[in-house]
């Protein structure tokens, strides 16, 4: 993402709304800790979370729609501006969509309490308006991002077929619509991972004087993002197992090849970039255990997704948010031990959870560690980044 001024003037007591990545980068490290700590007590109480559906697709729900689509919000009105030399979002316009993302995850957590028409109303407000908000900019200037509206338009189609789900008490309508929106997201990460991994990598090499490391193969980034769109595609439309596991073990290859390339070893005494590769690298392992289990039914791969999610995606957010926030305050692209720390645990979380079930009848105990773990590594993170989030930037520049 590169990092540019065009930003517009905004009042100090709305520093936490001075550009598009504050309150959404915010809003997903908040939501990653409410939202689990949630997740415990619910689970640990019995509450009933969702009316018709079991309380596992609540949780679901909620890490895609509460701590993923608010952390690409952020990336998208910080990185828009950047493409199109557009002016910065910022004020009371951010206040009123950030709002209206609070607004579904409110109704969420009082599903038993709300209307389904109401539900439906806050939940499906937030993305449609995240789309008008980066539409026009990415339109005017032709720019080669802006097949991301579609992105926001699938993720939209699967959170509303989900609410559906609610409605007809269709519990695997509400499984695969979750499952289809988390594959748009790897999708996302295949797209942007592709780009930013291998620059970022490059740049930090050149800074120490090593060219010509980072090997990029456009036949290669071509052949893993339509790998990609045909996993989407298949666990939408026909999901049969011999066809799930055939793909993603191809996704899974053409995913290690093009990581490899990217030279991520070069790159371990930089904790900045070299956890861009450790949260890249979960693709490949998630796929490739995705393929096991579909394909054979190994119970020691069944928690693949957790591979995907809290390894892949949360990792890839993770990344991302704390080299952006630092960037676009004005600080050095250097993160503190503290935070480095919180990358290994973070790891340490998704390691745990995505091989809880091949653990047996430690099962449960490994469930209850991955998310104290979560939880710590969030913890940190809130504790680092909540003072940039909300502080002016260090250089006294607006934004």
């Amino acid at each position: 993402m590169v990092t540019r001024d065009s930003s517009i003037p905004v009042s100090r007591r709305l520093t936490p709304f001075a550009y598009g990545f504050r309150p959404f980068f915010l809003a997903a490290f908040l939501y990653a800790f409410i939202g689990i700590v949630a997740w415990l007590v619910a689970r640990q109480t019995g509450a009933s979370l969702l009316p018709t559906l079991p309380p596992q697709l609540w949780h679901g729900h909620e890490m895609l729609f509460g701590f993923i689509v608010p952390a690409i919000a952020g990336f998208l009105l910080t990185a828009v501006p950047s493409w199109t030399g557009h002016k910065g979002f910022a004020g009371w316009p951010l206040v009123v969509l950030a709002l209206l993302w609070l607004a579904g995850r409110v109704a969420f957590l009082f599903t038993s309490s709300v209307s389904l028409n109401v539900l439906a109303i806050a939940e499906l407000v937030f993305l449609p308006a995240l789309a008008a908000f980066v539409a026009w900019p990415l339109l005017r200037a032709r720019n080669r991002n802006t097949p991301l509206l579609l992105v926001l338009a699938a993720l939209w189609f699967t959170d509303a077929t989900f609410i559906c789900s609610l409605a007809l008490a269709d519990v695997q309508l509400g499984r695969q619509m979750l499952l289809v929106g988390i594959d748009i997201v790897l999708l996302l990460i295949t797209v942007i991972g592709g780009r930013i991994v291998p620059a970022f990598t490059a740049s930090a090499l050149r800074r120490r004087g090593i060219a010509d490391e980072v090997r990029t193969v456009r036949g290669l980034d071509l052949a893993t993002i339509v790998a990609m769109v045909v996993l989407v595609a298949i666990d939408a439309f026909a999901p049969v197992p011999w066809a799930v596991a055939s793909i993603a073990a191809v996704a899974a290859v053409l995913h290690a090849v093009r990581l490899f390339g990217w030279r991520g070893l070069r790159t371990l005494k930089e904790p900045i970039v070299w956890v861009l590769h450790l949260g890249y690298a979960w693709l490949p392992v998630g796929l490739a255990l995705k393929a096991v289990h579909a394909g054979t039914g190994a119970a020691w791969a069944a928690d693949w997704l957790h591979a995907l999610t809290a390894g892949a995606a949360a990792t890839m957010i993770v990344a991302v948010i704390t080299r952006a926030s630092l960037g676009h305050t004005g600080r050095p692209l250097v993160v503190s031990r503290a935070v480095a720390i919180a990358y290994g645990v973070l790891t340490a979380a998704a390691l745990v959870r995505a091989f809880a079930t091949a653990m047996g009848s430690l099962r449960e105990q490994a469930l209850w560690v991955a998310a104290a773990l979560w939880t710590i590594a969030f913890a940190v993170l809130l504790f680092v980044y909540v003072p940039i989030f909300v502080r002016p930037r260090v250089d006294g520049k607006p934004g």
